[in-house]
């Protein structure tokens, strides 16, 4: 350990954050940085140099350099977290991957940042994983007061509620057919829940006013920052309650199994947390109706709670269905909703093969529906396409920011008809 880290630890009461990096330029840069912010800064030259730190002090924050001459980031991320559990830990790398980012985020890592990296994106990764709140201009923060919400909507207040911890997934994009990784950082209360790039700095909230387009999924975009098909997603953390997350994807959530199952499992297998702050539900008061013709309609009418009503009319072989499910917590979405599965019909397929779309399609993650009738797969349900659609609806909700208190009842609707929805109920926030 060297002297100089010893000498410079101060006494006051600042947050420490120990930096691990053998380039000497990018520890002078990152120490300016952090200590115009008010940071305690320690620094270790190498890995070695950085376990001696932690026997001596405990930092409330590691940055951690992945490619060192000694001990490469990932073998010491491995024994910080059996020497010091409870030490968040940044992974910095210049030769960032998705691989490297999940391999990292099991690991326990809170999160993973590329060179070069801005001041913004460096001290927003740090103030994340410190827990700081991050307000935003985008994003309604819990100390809003009455959250902007019209006299007359105000509904019940619940907790904000984040990820017990990091967790990560991987899979291929339905559209894009690419590998790519799903990392879930928890955040602090009043972040809302935001995308951003594995590695890459800026984000992307998940509210309304960023939906790009609604043609066979929902896609975000804002400054150059795309995310396809994040109804899934959403409705999970819908239905768990989740409000605060920080969603790192390379451009598509992974379509897995084309339900939200697994999804589930994911947050089940680190928990949720309740914040100390509230969110206040949007209750509606009057109808608002979305017609699309064709009788074709979404509406939401008052209702203490939420109730989401699907009617799918199709031609024979599939015909007729209707399901009601009552958004009571997580534990009815995942028996009666999360598994209901992504479906297409053979021409909707070549269409979206001839659009560069569907590439991840694959006969397990999707229900083929050809002249005959379902030909891949058996149903989950005797009502699996009109759930599927409620599951969609679920997640577009969530786009509003807030929980909503009103019975919903659509009709041979899509994404298309569920945004506009969530833009008129927006008016009355």
């Amino acid at each position: 350990m060297s002297s100089r880290a010893v000498e410079e630890r101060p006494t006051s009461a600042s947050e420490t954050i120990l930096v691990v990096d053998d380039d000497a330029r990018v520890t002078r840069s990152v120490e300016t940085v952090l200590r115009d912010e008010g940071f305690a800064v320690v620094i270790a030259a190498g890995g070695a140099e950085a376990l001696s730190v932690v026997e001596s002090i405990t930092p409330d924050l590691v940055l951690l350099d992945v490619w060192m001459p000694d001990l490469d980031g990932i073998e010491v991320l491995r024994r910080l977290r059996e020497r010091c559990p409870g030490i968040p830990v940044v992974v910095i790398s210049g030769h960032g991957t998705v691989d490297l980012a999940v391999k990292a985020t099991r690991l326990g890592a809170v999160d993973f940042i590329e060179k070069p990296f801005s001041i913004d994106g460096l001290l927003g990764a740090v103030k994340r994983a410190l827990g700081h709140a991050m307000p935003s201009d985008d994003v309604e923060v819990a100390e809003k007061g009455s959250h902007g919400v019209a006299a007359g909507h105000r509904g019940p207040k619940t907790r904000r509620r984040t990820l017990a911890s990091s967790v990560v997934s991987g899979g291929l994009g339905l559209h894009s057919g690419v590998r790519t990784g799903l990392i879930l950082h928890p955040l602090p209360p009043g972040s809302g829940i935001r995308f951003a790039r594995v590695g890459g700095e800026g984000h992307l909230a998940a509210t309304v006013e960023n939906v790009d387009s609604t043609g066979y999924a929902t896609t975000l975009y804002k400054d150059g920052m795309v995310v396809r098909t994040v109804e899934h997603l959403m409705a999970t953390l819908h239905a768990y309650g989740i409000t605060d997350l920080m969603v790192k994807v390379d451009g598509e959530v992974p379509i897995l199994d084309g339900s939200a199952l697994r999804l589930c499992e994911l947050i089940d297998s680190v928990g949720t947390r309740e914040l100390d702050a509230s969110v206040e539900a949007l209750a509606v008061d009057h109808e608002v109706r979305v017609d699309a013709g064709e009788d074709r309609s979404i509406a939401v009418t008052p209702y203490d709670g939420l109730r989401v009503t699907y009617e799918l009319v199709y031609p024979e072989p599939i015909g007729s269905q209707t399901y009601v499910f009552e958004l009571t917590g997580a534990e009815a979405f995942k028996s009666q909703i999360a598994p209901a599965r992504t479906f297409g019909f053979v021409e909707e397929i070549r269409a979206l093969e001839a659009a560069g779309l569907g590439q991840g399609g694959q006969l397990g993650n999707f229900i083929l529906i050809g002249e005959s009738g379902i030909v891949n797969t058996e149903l989950r349900f005797p009502e699996e396409l009109a759930r599927h659609k409620i599951l969609d609806i679920l997640g577009d909700l969530y786009l509003l920011g807030r929980p909503l208190r009103a019975s919903v009842h659509a009709r041979k609707t899509g994404h298309a008809q569920n945004v506009e929805l969530v833009r008129r109920l927006k008016t009355l926030v």
